[in-house]
């Protein structure tokens, strides 16, 4: 394909290549597009040995979330690579070369791709690059001192999901990138577990969106834009004045998220850094108050709602739906085996009120994957706040005991300690460049000085340079040998 990143000269490690004689440089866990971003922009530093491993048998991006229709919240321009490096050949751009769409991508002026479309661009670049590695479940992390080593345990895969063979691998450094998980609250956890009881979380909902759209009554919970895009899609599959459709939220509103010039420098590195050096207690209190930087609704789809539902007023009536923020869900209990009540809240009110519905979707977001069992080889070593959370500093490493002379570095795991941008693709590369940069120790990818037109604190105190990467310290002249 014209405009495809020629491979010959890069066939990529096999999975069973190293030896403790012969460590990789540096393994990745779970791709998503973190790790993803950070396999791109390694790919041409030839002085790397990587590899990056995950469980699924190929890229999926929120399959059940892929709605006809949505869009991204950030530009294109937030792909795996270009805000790092413009000219790479992992771009979207270059993507959309080698599909012959280049043009028609052009005359759509489109800044805000569908999410669709970014999944199928981010298989397109896991497709082609040469260092990554489906089918392989990791099992366990330890650190051996005696070799200053890591050791990862894995498990290969079938296409079938059964373990097939296994293997280990040997590596001086790691970069986690297990992403985040689906989050039910505990009062409706035992209802999700049961299979007889349609109540299902947002991550699944296009696998149920047939079954879902037979039910009488159907309740929505949850005021982010997943929640926003489920109750749309469904609305619109309803008939006119039979909809049937409860949308409840903790939220005081059904609100906009932040999306003026000022208020999405919040997503800047210039803000992160900010973040990163406020006191752990200071950060924690920030956190729970930024929520619409990243858990409101866009503009296009709240006017789209609104929009759908005054179109069905134009002959006279209301649409049965309700919409009613600032409501929690206090217990939750079956009727029968099909049907479900939930208990409910008015936050503001104090009142109390019960709702008997048909299924149940739990827009309820994701939360990060406990690092724990995983790393659990590593505990030892892991240096932890007062809150028990492991400490991550500026280069996205875990601070762990000095007597380990490799870095973790961790992808979408450090919100606590680098703020609400953590999660946003728009800070990917950034990120995955921090991370090469500290490694090679030569600065492969350059970043700019100055992000953002706001300054975050009252004066910003010149922060030491880091120059000696980890490969610099550990394998002493290997960039000058190599490049």
């Amino acid at each position: 394909m014209t405009g495809t990143p020629d491979h010959a000269d890069h066939p990529g490690p096999q999975p069973h290549a190293t030896t403790p004689e012969h460590p990789r440089d540096l393994v990745g866990i779970g791709i998503g597009p973190f790790n993803l971003s950070l396999a791109a922009l390694a790919h041409p530093l030839t002085e790397l040995d990587t590899a990056f491993y995950e469980q699924h048998p190929a890229f999926h991006w929120h399959p059940g979330l892929l709605i006809e229709g949505a869009t991204l919240q950030v530009p294109f321009l937030a792909d795996l690579v270009t805000l790092a490096d413009p000219s790479s050949p992992w771009s979207f751009l270059n993507y959309l070369k080698t599909r012959e769409r280049l043009y028609p991508f052009y005359f759509a002026e489109r800044f805000h791709i569908q999410r669709a479309e970014y999944d199928a661009y981010c298989r397109w670049v896991s497709e082609n690059l040469p260092t990554l590695h489906f089918g392989h479940q990791i099992d366990a992390v330890r650190w051996n001192p005696e070799r200053d080593l890591f050791e990862v345990d894995y498990t290969q895969l079938d296409t079938d999901g059964e373990a097939e063979a296994l293997g280990r691998t040997h590596t001086r450094n790691i970069a986690l990138g297990i992403g985040t998980a689906p989050h039910i609250p505990d009062p409706l956890k035992p209802l999700a577990e049961a299979p007889t009881v349609p109540v299902i979380h947002s991550a699944d909902y296009l696998d149920h969106r047939e079954q879902l759209l037979t039910a009488d009554h159907i309740t929505v919970i949850g005021s982010g834009q997943s929640g926003a895009e489920i109750f749309l899609d469904l609305l619109r599959a309803r008939p006119t004045g039979h909809e049937k459709i409860h949308w409840l939220a903790r939220t005081e509103a059904f609100a906009p998220m932040e999306y003026s010039k000022l208020g999405l420098e919040h997503f800047t590195p210039d803000y992160t850094r900010y973040f990163h050096a406020l006191p752990e207690a200071v950060r924690d209190g920030l956190v729970p108050h930024q929520w619409q930087l990243h858990k409101g609704i866009d503009t296009d789809t709240i006017t789209a709602i609104h929009d759908e539902l005054y179109r069905r007023t134009l002959h006279g009536g209301w649409p049965d739906a309700v919409l009613t923020p600032g409501v929690s869900v206090r217990t939750a209990g079956r009727v029968a085996t099909t049907r479900v009540e939930l208990h409910l809240e008015h936050l503001q009110q104090g009142t109390r009120s019960r709702l008997t519905t048909d299924a149940v979707i739990l827009a309820t977001g994701y939360r990060e994957r406990p690092l724990d069992q995983l790393l659990a080889g590593l505990d030892p070593y892991i240096r932890k706040d007062s809150s028990a959370r492991p400490r991550i500093d500026d280069q996205y490493r875990l601070v762990l005991d000095p007597s380990v002379t490799g870095s973790v570095y961790v992808q979408n795991a450090e919100r606590h300690t680098h703020g609400v941008g953590t999660p946003d693709l728009g800070l990917a590369t950034w990120r995955s460049a921090t991370i090469l940069n500290h490694l090679t120790g030569r600065n492969p990818y350059p970043q700019p000085q100055r992000t953002a037109f706001t300054t975050f604190g009252l004066h910003t105190p010149d922060r030491p340079t880091n120059t000696t990467g980890r490969i610099g310290e550990q394998r002493g002249n290997l960039v000058r040998l190599k490049t």
